[in-house]
């Protein structure tokens, strides 16, 4: 298969682009920009061709000519706090990159398999970065029913993982305990650390993202996440070490949960992976104990 990655050098495009290209039958691309802060040029593979580009210039002339089968898009603006200080990129980002990216796979009839976000739960009106996700979703219904393009998408559930971001405004919260314990520092805990979050590996997210590309969609929706979630006091009492509680931050929703059940049933997808077990072989792996 001729697949395109959008996003193909970030956190989870890069474990997808890995995932694919261990298949030598299909030939792979990525487009990437690097703007990200998981994106890097170390994630590069040999037997991967690389466009560095915005996604909202895939319908230039530069790639005229160019068809693929399949087109998973995950190329996007992250993050709900940064959002709000930005919400024209979001917006330009999230959503117009969405519809270009929609609107290439029309001239070669490609399906696309989305990212979506598991934010929409929350409202989509909580955030920019919500809302401009979720109107990505509904760009990709509109040109299924439009057009009759396949899509589907998939929600995340907290990613985690290797190459996740530690620093910086998009660090996971799973990648900055990491980064604090290495450093010895308080384990910061936004508000009274209740809030619950459904943490999902990365390998799962592919695995469940590679199923979904496999089928021919109607804008359909599925959720990949544990089906567990996990207070955030729950989370840093794993790492271990002492705890700092700061301000709570707006936009943010109480509890995320996902509901496997139809992605079980419809792509046979089920995660392996547990947030107990990869806390207790990073911190074996890096601080010695477990």
């Amino acid at each position: 298969m001729n697949i395109l990655v959008t996003g193909g050098l970030g956190f989870v495009g890069s474990h997808l682009v890995d995932a694919l290209a261990r298949d030598t039958s299909n030939n792979v691309t990525v487009m990437d920009n690097l703007v990200s802060e998981s994106s890097s040029r170390a994630h590069m593979r040999p037997n991967v061709t690389y466009w560095i580009d915005d996604i909202r210039n895939i319908n230039t002339h530069k790639y005229v000519g160019e068809k693929f089968d399949l087109i998973y898009h995950l190329a996007a603006l992250a993050r709900i706090q940064p959002s709000f200080n930005d919400p024209i990129s979001y917006i330009s980002t999230d959503v117009m990159g969405t519809t270009h990216v929609l609107e290439f796979a029309r001239r070669t009839w490609a399906k696309v398999v989305y990212a979506g976000s598991s934010s929409a739960y929350a409202g989509p009106m909580l955030n920019p970065y919500a809302f401009a996700k979720y109107t990505g979703e509904q760009a990709c219904e509109m040109y299924h029913k439009v057009y009759g393009m396949s899509t589907v998408t998939a929600r995340f559930f907290n990613v985690y993982g290797d190459r996740q971001p530690r620093t910086g405004p998009y660090a996971t919260v799973v990648g900055v305990f990491e980064d604090k314990t290495l450093s010895g520092e308080n384990l910061p805990i936004t508000g009274d650390g209740e809030q619950r979050r459904d943490f999902t590996h990365v390998a799962d997210i592919v695995t469940g993202f590679e199923a979904l590309g496999k089928e021919t969609w109607s804008a359909d929706i599925f959720q990949l996440g544990t089906g567990k979630n996990y207070s955030i006091n729950e989370l840093a009492h794993l790492f271990g070490g002492a705890i700092e509680y700061i301000s709570s931050r707006p936009g943010e929703a109480r509890n995320t949960l996902a509901d496997i059940e139809e992605a079980q049933e419809t792509i046979s997808w089920k995660p392996k992976h547990t947030l107990e077990e990869y806390i207790k072989s990073w911190k074996t792996k890096n601080i010695g104990n477990d």
